[in-house]
């Protein structure tokens, strides 16, 4: 008996005191975590991903019974999106940290971010890898307006800001080395410490810090962002170290027997939260396979939120969903539910402002775009640049959401030129898929062009009546078609393409496939603008 208290005493790294000081947190009622698995056959209760499409890297804080979430947005603007949730599986996006291009005006690239609240303000801590560093923003509304840029002198990427008990505040990032800081400033205190080397795998990154029962709790994400991703987790005494290993690691994981086959992998980069109900719960992104005729496999949406319960008994450690897998349906307790009401998914261009799911790519310039809310319709001038190049090409666009979808505009454009085209595209990490109108020997014509790497395909062209043009891209799981109609509105379908060219395994980079309207003047800017009445995007 004696052997085995001794066991537990080690295994354990029994506390010294007992307090519970995770954010919003208040002495909750735990469940057994050794309990059994969720029934099957019970009622599914949500579905991941609870915010589908290019969200990844979420991360999570709670007032009150109010829950804000961020996401990573690398060289999309505006950047960082703010959601909000009363049940933390419905979401509603109310905003960006990242909203003002005087913020970053040299440039933008956006990796992970960390959403924390603190007596009454609430601040957002991510890299800007294309220039500055790490820094944050502060806000006291969570839908803006944001500060300017605190910077921070500290290596690497994925920040983490952690208030302690006694005041202190102490920011870590993904080399696991830890400061105090001056919030007011940014200034740091202390010298840096490192104070964890993760569990051996690679990559590790995206680090925060709670506290709970006495300990010092430290978790990341390692193994990379494809399928050895996982979370893992340590703890301390000290804020300072040392850290010692979960002896269960990895918490969350589909690397292995129990998550092999599941629709979605790649699981990881998470953060945790004390729900105002007492319950535990994880969000995290993963992606969803697509297998293909070939036999492999892909993922065309990007790493999405997911969420799942945590169990984590007084003085233990965090149990993910009984067993550290998630499934596409969830068959736990949660929250009572509280959706938000449905959105039309079509854009009359009748608002002074575009929805906040829109997005640039960096810096927009600002003069090819108008919006005309009184006439309702979007003009876009295409600049000298072309997709793929360096500064910011004329597009805007939204992330797919959905691996069955159709997305629909109604396009004027009659260029003069034989230079300037314009239209809609699927686009992720410069590679895209065009259906485009230009000019050639006269002729108003229409074509599909798909560019992936340095390969390029052309389709034949098709020459269109005068007026305006419909513009169709339907994805069907595996392929995406384009096609176009005009007088009758009958569309006639003008190419299919495998879906896979545009999945992260072939493009490469953290992003997924965004669906928008492009124009460009292909190296000297359009004098003629496109016109769009309309664009709508239904997901299925």
């Amino acid at each position: 008996m004696r052997v085995l208290l001794v066991f537990l005493l080690i295994v354990l790294n029994f506390p010294v005191c007992a307090q519970d000081a995770i954010e919003g947190s208040q002495s909750p009622k735990r469940a057994n975590p050794f309990a059994a698995l969720p029934d099957p056959n019970e009622p599914v209760t949500y579905t991941n991903p609870v915010i589908p499409g290019f969200y990844s890297d979420p991360s999570v804080c709670r007032v009150g019974e109010d829950y804000y979430l961020v996401t990573s947005t690398f060289e999309y603007f505006p950047g960082v999106p703010v959601f909000h949730s009363k049940d933390l599986v419905n979401w509603e996006q109310i905003g960006h940290c990242i909203h003002r291009r005087e913020q970053l005006p040299h440039g933008i690239n956006i990796f992970a971010a960390t959403l924390r609240h603190h007596k009454g303000t609430f601040y957002m801590i991510t890299t800007n890898v294309a220039n500055g560093g790490n820094f944050y923003v502060t806000a006291s509304n969570p839908a803006g307006p944001w500060s300017d840029p605190i910077y921070v002198d500290v290596p690497g990427i994925d920040p983490d800001l952690f208030f302690d008990d006694d005041g202190k505040a102490y920011v870590i990032s993904s080399p696991f080395i830890l400061y105090e800081i001056d919030l007011a400033t940014g200034k740091l205190l202390t010298e840096g410490r490192k104070v964890w080397n993760g569990t051996g795998g690679r990559y590790a990154e995206g680090p925060h810090l709670y506290k709970k029962d006495g300990f010092y709790y430290l978790m990341g994400a390692e193994g990379g962002t494809e399928e050895a991703h996982s979370e893992t987790i340590a703890r301390s005494h000290s804020v300072w170290g040392p850290y010692t290993d979960n002896p269960a690691n990895p918490i969350l994981a589909h690397a292995n027997a129990a998550g092999q086959g599941n629709p979605i992998q790649g699981v990881g980069h998470a953060d945790m939260i004390n729900a105002h109900d007492g319950s535990r719960w994880m969000v995290f992104h993963g992606y969803r396979n697509i297998a293909d005729v070939s036999g492999g496999v892909h993922h065309i949406l990007g790493r999405e939120t997911c969420l799942a319960p945590v169990d984590w008994p007084k003085n233990g450690w965090p149990v993910v969903n009984g067993n550290g897998t998630v499934n596409v349906n969830m068959t736990v307790p949660t929250l009572p539910l509280k959706p938000f009401s449905k959105k039309s998914g079509k854009v009359e261009f009748d608002t002074p402002k575009l929805g906040l799911e829109w997005n640039y790519i960096q810096l927009p310039e600002e003069s090819n775009y108008q919006l005309d809310a009184a006439k309702g319709v979007l003009h876009l001038k295409g600049s000298d640049g072309v997709i793929g190049d360096h500064g910011s090409p004329t597009f805007v666009g939204r992330r797919l959401q959905h691996l069955h979808f159709t997305a629909t505009t109604l396009m004027e454009f009659d260029p003069k030129k034989e230079n300037e085209e314009a239209g809609m595209i699927l686009l992720n990490n410069g590679s895209h898929f065009d259906l485009l109108v230009h000019r050639k020997n006269g002729k108003r014509l229409l074509v599909v062009k798909l560019q992936f790497g340095s390969t390029t395909y052309t389709s034949e062209a098709i020459e269109l009546k005068p007026g305006p043009v419909q513009l169709r891209v339907t994805g069907e799981r595996t392929s995406f078609t384009f096609s176009y109609a005009q007088e009758n509105g009958v569309f006639k379908d003008v190419e299919t393409v495998d879906a896979k060219f545009l999945g992260s395994e072939v493009v490469g980079w953290f992003t997924g496939v965004y669906v928008g309207l492009y124009a460009t003047g292909n190296g000297k800017k359009s004098k003629e603008h496109a016109t769009y009445d309309w664009f709508e995007y239904e997901g299925h």
